[in-house]
């Protein structure tokens, strides 16, 4: 039996389903990858009777472990961030710590139903349900997975409280007209330049609504090109905008019979 069987037999018996990748690899070698992954010792037996040479992966999220992945590859700054969050007290003990072939570090938890989840430019990514993590013994460009420590756990790890603490959204306020105003559509597009990730598309539809009820075009115009800044999709802004001149169209037609 090759280490790598003993080891992908090991963590099946423990109930974390595993499947094979190619040797010094991440890619798959079963039909469908991740789902393929098995907890049977019989099953993955024949795998790596087949590939003795095999990478073994484990799927992540329960019943297998949900693992924090600490990048470090093409300069990122997982290290720094792991340790900012850590001392914010977010990263508890976990129950295998283990070095990457790049440098970086999986910190594996209890699974749980977590889902997949990044920071690239903090260098943390989260592997839960529908994820996979390749593990010891396998490698990458010939250089190995390594246990640094490991240990009984019954901890989970909170990605969403780390992405909060690391990532803090601004809190702004809803668009309001400028002091000695009347209420109508003109600082629409600065309101909608100030959108953040998560209201963009929503924001952008409200707010070209009221300029297309209010039969703007340039302020129609402007909220388009502020929509874009925000990081939207120049072409979703356009459909985005269509489709809020096709739902303001009845009521600016109304307002003028009126």
């Amino acid at each position: 039996m090759s280490d790598r069987q003993d080891a992908a037999v090991r963590y099946a018996k423990a109930g974390w389903p595993v499947f094979p990748v190619r040797p010094d690899a991440k890619e798959p070698m079963t039909r469908h990858g991740v789902l393929d992954a098995e907890t049977d010792p019989g099953t993955v037996t024949r795998w790596w009777s087949r590939h003795p040479d095999a990478n073994v992966a484990i799927a992540t999220g329960a019943p297998g472990p949900t693992v924090l992945d600490v990048d470090v590859a093409h300069g990122k700054p997982g290290h720094q961030s792991l340790n900012q969050a850590a001392r914010a007290g977010l990263v508890p003990s976990p129950m295998a710590l283990i070095r990457t072939p790049s440098g970086g570090s999986h910190l594996y938890y209890e699974g749980d139903a977590q889902g997949n989840a990044s920071m690239p430019r903090k260098g943390l990514d989260l592997r839960g349900k529908g994820g996979y993590v390749v593990s010891p013994p396998s490698t990458v460009g010939a250089r190995p997975y390594v246990v640094v420590h490991k240990q009984p756990s019954a901890e989970h790890i909170d990605f969403a409280a780390i992405r909060d603490h690391l990532q803090p959204q601004p809190q702004r306020s809803a668009w309001q007209p400028r002091e000695g105003r009347e209420p109508g559509v003109a600082h629409l597009a600065e309101w909608v330049g100030g959108l953040t990730e998560g209201n963009r598309n929503a924001g952008t539809f409200w707010a070209a609504c009221r300029a297309a009820e209010a039969g703007d075009s340039d302020t129609l115009a402007a909220i388009a090109r502020a929509a874009v800044s925000t990081g939207l999709d120049e072409r979703s802004v356009d459909l985005t905008i269509a489709s809020a001149q096709r739902t303001a169209s009845p009521k600016a037609i109304d307002r003028e019979a009126g």
